[in-house]
């Protein structure tokens, strides 16, 4: 008898070993890989992975080598034997096979040489090597995107000569922008934390047909780390912690994430903080970036201090902290739903531009001038369903979303005894439906729905700092306001070749933005008591990718864009420069883009890559800061100043071209060279002059040296910046001639700049990895063009990361 039982339990043990379902992850996530091809050598017998990462591995034998390929990750080969009792594949990531899958082009998954536009990537294990301080650094890193700072706490990028609220920001498919994104430098982009960020996608040029308004120079979407389930009845338990510290700015940061998974269930946690001292620039460089002095607020009144280290920027330092949690369910193989929800905070930030303006006396004009805190809440739910047999759709994802951004400023003049403080907050509500049908096996049809409600308030006051008093002033934006867009938008994909891919779209958009301007009325007494601005805009697209063979690939598309007037433009009141203010407009209509991009890529068997685009944009209408009057005044008293009246209009025409250069080489198996170039160039038109652009960055660029091996990653590269002389600075930024160098004639201009770095990365065990950074190696003094502070000098940068 117990002969017969030990043969029943052999021939179960054998049939279970014959049966082995396995399950495939990515070594680095531990995510599920969908669509991983199993086959033996002959490729007699075959496999795919489900959408949970699952096979069945029954038809192979035990000592039978069996291959794991995936698109986007290296292949791997193994004996069902090898895999273990564990019954897990684990497969690494191929980085530049993670570049050709994007999701922002359509809102689901695509081959990125099948999208006719240009797109950049940035996977986790890139984030995680860069060690970007902020999001504005995280992009930054790309080598496409320029960043402006006016104060350390900032970050405002610029892609294609176009900024602020001409780009769009999204996290996790939501978009971030609101009714009162400015045309000044924006930092809202700061509220992302770089620790939960899986992938960046950067898409350059338009995305309207998408994403709508404001998407006219280009789309950064982020992706947040999701929940990870165990897929089995057992706990799936990780947490990191990571630690950094940097000398320029006397940065310190922890973070720790933690997640929780099992079945059908993830739960992810997630916590940054950071804190920034006044940060150091470098020694060698031009003297007129130096801080020489500073006003120190005593109890006894305002004193201006001697500066004993002018190369501290006194006043520059803040702190964040990021919060964020996941949950994830998936009932299904192909559907899941998703909640996130993402907080941040900072405390006030010092707007340094603002700091070291001198007024007509002499004096340095503000005591205070700093940015309250920054807070930003999202929450959001999405459902997403893989796989239909519905005639309507093969692939559907809802989201829902709610977000709540809260600013202010706080400002008070050398000696003043006036403190204005004004506050702003958003409610933005938002629904998107968006899906995907195959309408034969050479043509896909992706369509969708949107909805936006923006609801703005707004309170300011002004502050008797002597005897505490409060009296209400004109607020920045009339109380109350709202904005809202209604869309439909449909592409389509025919790819009838793996060689050629066309992409064509059409969006209609329907935008409303209503305003009462009464309570502001007792301060300006406008011509109108209310306004009620209406637009609507229908913008397309169309493009083609064409491969004639593996060595070429080129894209050529052309599109339009358009971004609607939004509060800020309708309804702003604040002073833009010294001397200036800026007052309500009604009468405003969209202004529009219309572009087209060139682009080759040539690859030398991945030895060699070069990727080369060409673009020019013109907008038409567009939105403009220029004189105005206000009941035939040309000038008002605004915060105790005589200003001149400005207003944001339909003013001018843009003309944008550019080039790109990217370049990889393959020095070595270990060894490679990278390297990116960008130049800009454009003019607009003012009082029918054509004059330079404000957000046309000089020409810019990195080259890096990459080594790698199996623990060791090691980085030596140089980020470098052309020269915009005096003539070729925009109007808005001569007026700012206190940011700028002073050329030989003691006029404003940016002047070039390098940096020498080096980064390393250093795996010390299993769980344990050390990074460690020295960013401008020659301590250069420098500011990045139309920032009002001045880079880090020599900075030492030290993380360990630890992984359970």
């Amino acid at each position: 008898m117990k002969l017969i039982n030990f043969l029943v339990l052999l021939f179960l043990v054998s049939i279970k070993l014959q049966a082995q379902n396995i399950k495939v992850l990515n070594s680095a996530t531990k995510t599920p890989i969908f669509g991983v091809a199993i086959y033996n050598l002959d490729k007699s017998k075959s496999v795919i992975t489900n959408f949970r990462g699952e096979a069945e591995l029954s038809l192979f034998l035990d000592d039978e080598v069996i291959y794991f390929k995936h698109l986007s990750h290296v292949l791997q080969k193994l004996t069902k034997r090898e895999i273990g009792p564990l019954n897990k594949v684990f497969l690494d990531s191929n980085t530049q096979g993670l570049e050709e899958i994007v999701i922002s082009a359509s809102k689901f998954a695509q081959n990125k040489k099948d999208i006719p536009q240009k797109i950049i990537s940035l996977d986790a294990e890139s984030i995680t090597f860069t060690n970007p301080p902020t999001s504005a650094d995280l992009i930054e890193n790309t080598g496409l995107v320029y960043v402006q700072k006016s104060q350390l706490g900032g970050g405002s990028p610029m892609i294609r000569g176009f900024a602020t609220n001409r780009l769009l920001i999204t996290v996790d498919g939501v978009r971030m922008n609101n009714a009162i994104f400015r045309g000044g430098n924006l930092q809202n982009i700061i509220s992302i934390d770089p620790f939960a960020i899986q992938n960046t996608e950067v898409t350059l040029g338009s995305g309207s047909v998408i994403y709508g308004s404001d998407a006219i120079g280009g789309v950064m979407s982020f992706y947040s780390h999701k929940a990870q389930l165990s897929y089995t009845d057992a706990l799936e338990v990780k947490a990191n912690g990571v630690v950094r510290y940097a000398s320029a700015s006397d940065e310190k940061t922890g973070h720790f994430d933690f997640n929780l998974g099992i079945k059908k269930w993830g739960f992810k946690s997630s916590v940054s903080y950071s804190s920034f001292s006044d940060l150091q620039m470098g020694d060698h460089g031009p003297e007129d970036y130096l801080r020489p002095e500073y006003v120190l607020v005593t109890p006894e009144g305002d004193k201006i201090m001697q500066n004993m280290e002018p190369s501290i920027q006194k006043f520059t330092g803040y702190s964040q902290l990021n919060v964020m949690q996941k949950v994830r369910y998936e009932p299904k193989a192909d559907l899941s739903f998703d909640l996130g929800i993402h907080y941040a905070t900072t405390s006030d930030i010092p707007r340094y531009d603002r700091l070291i303006r001198y007024g007509s006396d002499g004096n340095l004009r503000s005591a205070e001038w700093n940015y309250g805190p920054q807070q930003w809440f999202m929450s959001n739910i999405q459902m997403t369903k893989l796989s239909s047999r519905s005639d309507f759709y093969d692939k559907i994802k809802t989201t829902l979303s709610y977000q709540n951004f809260k600013e202010s400023r706080k400002d008070r003049d050398f000696q003043s005894i006036y403190r204005n403080v004004r506050e702003e907050a958003v409610g933005a509500y938002a629904f998107n439906l968006d899906l995907e049908k195959a309408l034969s096996p050479k043509t896909k049809l992706f369509y969708g729905v949107e909805y936006v409600f923006n609801k703005v308030t707004s309170e300011a006051n002004q502050e008797n700092i002597v005897n505490a008093t409060a009296d209400n002033t004109v607020t920045r934006y009339p109380n109350g306001a709202t904005w809202q867009s209604a869309s439909v938008y449909s592409s389509i994909k025919y790819k009838p070749n793996p060689k050629f891919v066309f992409q064509s779209g059409l969006r209609y958009n329907y935008v409303m933005s209503k305003a009462n301007f009464e309570e502001n009325n007792v301060f300006l007494n406008l011509p109108f008591s209310a306004t009620e601005n209406e637009s609507d805009a229908l913008t397309g697209t169309a493009g083609i990718s064409w491969s004639p063979s593996t060595m070429i690939q080129w894209r050529l598309n052309g599109s339009t864009a358009f971004r609607a007037p939004n509060i800020d433009d309708i309804g702003k009141v604040f002073d833009s420069e010294p001397g200036s203010v800026v007052v309500p407009n009604e009468h405003l209509k969209p202004e529009y883009a219309y572009g087209g991009e060139l682009g080759l890529k040539l690859n030398f068997n991945d030895r060699l890559i070069l990727d080369m685009s060409t673009y020019y944009t013109y907008l038409d209408d567009a939105l403009v800061r220029r004189d105005y009057h206000l009941n035939g005044e040309t000038e008002i008293i605004y915060d105790g100043e005589l200003s001149h009246v400005q207003a944001i209009q339909n003013a001018s025409k843009a003309w944008i071209y550019g080039f790109e250069l990217g370049l990889k080489l393959e020095l070595t198996k270990h060894l490679d060279l990278t390297s990116q170039y960008s130049i800009v160039g454009g003019k607009e038109t003012m009082n029918l002059i054509e004059v330079p652009i404000r957000h046309v960055a000089p020409q810019f660029g990195n080259a890096h040296l990459l080594w790698t091996n199996k623990k060791v990653k090691l980085d030596f590269f140089a980020n470098y910046n052309g020269t915009l002389d005096n003539n070729q600075l925009a109007p808005s930024e001569l007026e700012k001639d206190y940011i700028y160098a002073k050329d030989q004639n003691g006029d404003p201009y940016s002047p070039s700049w390098y940096t020498l770095n080096f980064r390393s990365q250093y795996q010390l065990t299993h769980a344990a990895v050390i990074t460690a950074s020295l960013e401008n190696l020659t301590d250069q003094r420098y500011r990045t063009y139309s920032s009002g502070i001045a880079a880090g000098g020599i900075n030492f940068i030290m993380a360990l990361r630890y992984s359970l």
